[in-house]
Parts: structure tokens; C-alpha cells; sequence
């Protein structure tokens, strides 16, 4: 009778699990070796594989380039061919490959060390072509595949994209990369959408609808229709602000619409929001006070309005 396929499966992710678990526990002062190399180059970290490693290499430079480490893939044959004028003596070559004996490696490795380019490399045998060449290596333990029959690159290839990822998070924490960093590299899609700010998406100038507290309700009102936002921001004659007229507030007023000023009908000390904020947090308090917009108000002058942000504005970019 066949194994049951929940049963492969569960097998296959515990086998990958405890192979990341022992390559954790068997890291050493090389990695740190492998840090400061990269952190010394003045150029780019060209990352490198054939075949699976080619794939997982392919991921270690888009996740390294998107933290902050200017990275590359270059592809082993494509290099032989004239990709390795891509290559710098200010880079460092990251070579992948489990059994460090892939041929297609051998050109790429022969000019790092011919125009002394630092090269890293992740094998699990230091004592391969490409381990003997090395700098620095990182070894990935010897521990079989998954599938048991050690023919389907899976322990070593996600001990590899792990190790991956851990050189491109402890350089990104060396770095002090912060999520306004990140943003700026991920400006699309959902991830672009939750990191943006509120001064990103709120609307300024001409567009903002303000009204002097002394101002005829008339006047409010017309403001509102103008601009659109359903809301007037009520300020002073210095122009701070004073409070924020909404429809819940005409309604309660429907009496004296027409004798009051705007001041007689705002509601005083709106909530507000700095520019600064991510605009997740925008659409959380407005969910939570059940509002459709916020003024936007600096934290070194807060009675001073420089925007206002919808709902409408934070679910166009896919918030909400």
C-alpha cells in the first residue's frame, strides 16, 4: 500500500524543519566573515548557481537588492558568454552550490580569483572545487534530502534560501534599514499600500476645505459641496484650528442653519493624524470612530491643518 500523500507531506516538512533547525545551531564565526566581506564591498554582491541553486541564488539577490544590499544574479553560463564583464573588482561574487562542483561555475570562479574579486560561497563541502577557491564558506550540513532518496534538491536548497535570508536581514540590521527604506523599494502592491504614509495619499493646498469660524453657514456649506469631502475644517483668524463641521453636525443644526456661523455648529478638537503616520493607521482610527476622513496636522504645530485624507483615498491604493 502507498504511503498516504498527508503523510509524505507532513515527513517532507519536518525533514526541512529540523534541517533548518541544525544549521542554525551549527552557524559560526564564518558567518560573521561572510558579513563583514559583504559589508567591505564598495559595489554590488553578484549572486550565482546553476540549476535549484540557480533558482534559490535568484531570490538571495532579489531579497538582498529589495533590503538594501546592491545585488545581482548573474547566470553561470550567460557569464561565460560575456556576463562577466558584469562583474567589478568592487563586487563580491556569491557562488551557490550544494556539492561545490557544478562545472558551469568553474569560468566565474576562475576571474573572481584571476582579478582578486572577494569570493563567498554556500556549499556543504569545503573541500569542493568551489570550497578550496572560497574567501569565506558557508557550510550547509550534510543531512540528505527530503525525499529520502537524496535525488530532489529540498533540505539543501532551503537550508540555502535560509541562509540566504539571514545575510540579507543581519545586513539590513547592521545597516539600521528602516521601513521608510523598504517602502521606497516597494512602492507597488499590497506591501507598497501598507507602508505608505499619510502624507503620501492626503490631499493639500487649494483642496483642503477650510472655513473661518465667522464664517455664515452659507458659507460652509458651499465649501463642502465645492470640495467634497462631505466635511469643513473650521480654524480661527490665524488660521489654527478651531473644529470640524461634518453632516452629523448639520443635521443637529437644521434649526439655525441659517442665523449661525460656522463656529456655533463644529464639533471642537477633531481627531486628526500626523503626516508622518502610515495610512494603515489612518483607516484604523477612522473605522474606529466609524469617520470617513481625518485632518492632517503637523506634531510640531497641531492646530495648524497641511491635509486631509479620506477612506476613499487609502481603499483606491488597496487599504481598508
Amino acid at each position: 500500500m502507498k504511503t498516504p500523500f498527508i503523510d509524505t507531506a507532513r515527513r517532507v516538512i519536518r525533514a526541512e524543519a529540523d534541517a533548518l533547525s541544525h544549521l542554525a545551531e551549527t552557524l559560526d564565526g564564518r558567518f560573521r566573515e561572510a558579513i563583514d566581506l559583504l559589508l567591505n564591498s564598495k559595489g554590488r554582491v553578484i549572486v550565482t548557481g546553476i540549476g535549484k541553486s540557480g533558482h534559490v541564488a535568484r531570490k538571495i539577490a532579489a531579497t538582498l537588492a529589495s533590503t538594501g544590499t546592491p545585488a545581482q544574479f548573474v547566470h553561470p553560463a550567460e557569464a561565460s558568454h560575456g556576463d562577466l564583464g558584469m562583474i567589478t573588482s568592487a563586487d563580491v561574487v556569491l557562488a551557490i552550490s550544494n556539492s561545490g562542483e557544478a562545472p558551469e561555475l568553474a569560468d566565474l570562479v576562475t576571474y573572481s580569483r584571476r582579478y582578486d574579486i572577494p569570493l563567498l560561497g554556500i556549499t556543504r563541502n569545503a573541500h569542493s572545487s568551489l570550497g578550496r577557491q572560497c574567501d569565506v564558506v558557508l557550510l550547509l550540513p550534510s543531512l540528505g534530502e527530503a525525499c529520502g532518496t537524496g535525488v530532489v534538491p529540498s533540505n539543501s536548497t532551503t537550508m540555502t534560501l535560509a541562509l540566504g535570508d539571514a545575510l540579507a536581514i543581519a545586513l539590513m540590521e547592521h545597516r539600521d534599514f528602516t521601513p521608510e527604506n523598504f517602502r521606497d523599494f516597494h512602492p507597488g502592491g499590497k506591501l507598497g499600500a501598507q507602508l505608505s504614509r499619510v502624507e503620501d495619499l492626503m490631499h493639500k493646498g487649494e483642496a483642503l476645505p477650510l472655513v473661518a469660524e465667522d464664517a455664515p453657514m452659507a458659507s460652509a456649506l458651499a465649501t463642502i459641496g465645492q470640495k467634497g469631502f462631505g466635511v469643513v475644517a473650521v480654524t480661527d483668524a490665524t488660521g489654527k484650528l478651531r473644529g470640524i463641521i461634518t453632516n452629523g453636525d448639520i443635521g443637529r443644526h437644521l434649526d439655525k442653519l441659517s442665523s449661525a456661523c460656522a463656529g456655533e455648529v463644529m464639533t471642537p478638537s477633531p481627531v486628526t493624524i500626523a503626516p508622518g503616520d502610515l495610512a494603515e493607521k489612518a483607516v484604523s482610527v477612522m473605522n474606529a470612530r466609524e469617520i470617513t476622513c481625518l485632518l492632517v496636522v503637523r506634531p510640531e504645530a497641531p492646530e495648524t491643518v497641511v491635509g486631509l485624507i479620506h477612506i476613499h483615498d487609502c481603499l483606491r491604493v488597496g487599504l481598508g
